[in-house]
């Protein structure tokens, strides 16, 4: 039997985004060590809380998409720092482990933009937006009378 997962919870959200503000403000601010990490700009675009607050899924990427899994292997090995800098910024109970992966959703979405560019795709999609369309006026005629 399939495992299910349980959408997040107010707490969970919330502590996420406040690990992602401290994150930033932390990548912002601070002069890390290792080579792979200087002079790159990180882009934290979401963290995930377990249920328990002892872990956080961080999702990065490196500003302009090179070296993604270099820069990704650099920050889980400058996680440790990372998290007692992180203990001094929050007020939580404890700080959680954070285990770093690449964020792809910009590279999706960049593939999605390019595919509804095709011609073909283009074509279809504008004969559905005109049946909607017609549709939708239908609808409206019959409604007023």
């Amino acid at each position: 039997m399939p495992k299910r997962t349980k959408a997040p919870s107010q707490r969970q959200l919330k502590a996420g985004e406040v690990i992602r503000k401290a994150l930033v403000k932390i990548l912002a601010h601070e002069q890390l060590r290792d080579t792979d990490l200087q002079g790159v700009s990180i882009t934290i675009s979401e963290v995930s809380a377990s249920p328990d607050m002892h872990n956080a899924t961080v999702f990065a990427a490196p500003l302009g998409g090179k070296d993604t899994d270099k820069v990704i292997k650099a920050l889980n090995r400058a996680s440790k720092f990372l998290r007692g800098r992180l203990g001094r910024e929050l007020t939580m109970r404890t700080t959680p482990n954070l285990c770093f992966e690449a964020d792809t959703t910009f590279e999706t979405a960049a593939a999605m933009n390019e595919l509804m560019a095709r011609p073909e795709i283009a074509r279809d999609l504008k004969k559905f937006d005109l049946e909607e369309s017609e549709d939708a006026l239908a609808s409206e005629d019959k409604s007023t009378r």
